[in-house]
């Protein structure tokens, strides 16, 4: 298993971007908009981890805040899935649901997230490039 990145929303993209690059020396790859679903990511390259900062485009509905709900702070762990849907299938098998309107491209490849009520609490996505 590898862990591919950590969500974090955030209100303010450039200021946190500021916090992680210039406090803690984090590399910033990119910043994408995903205006579909409502999302601009700002992509930084830790060590051992990467970190998705995730700033909501509006106050308003959209698809990406009712996957990953409104409350700023850790969000998401991700998981780079080579057999992506093997994965999907054993998680399946042991009960854990895929939230609706997923698989789907994301940001960075295929993407799906599961029901956290059906993984502990977790909000978990995986992810094949």
């Amino acid at each position: 298993m590898i862990i591919d990145h950590i969500g974090i929303i955030v209100r303010d993209i450039e200021k946190a971007l500021s916090l992680f690059t210039e406090a803690f020396g984090v590399k910033q790859a990119q910043i994408k908009e995903l205006p579909d679903v409502g999302l601009r990511i700002g992509y930084l390259e830790a060590e051992n981890v990467d970190i998705e900062l995730i700033e909501y485009l509006s106050e308003g509905e959209s698809f990406g805040r009712s996957v990953m709900g409104s409350i700023a702070g850790l969000n998401h762990i991700s998981f780079l899935e080579e057999d992506f849907e093997g994965t999907l299938d054993r998680c399946r098998s042991i009960g854990a649901k895929v939230k609706l309107g997923f698989p789907r491209e994301g940001g960075k490849g295929l993407i799906a997230f599961l029901e956290e009520e059906t993984t502990s609490g977790i909000l978990m996505e995986l992810l094949k490039k």
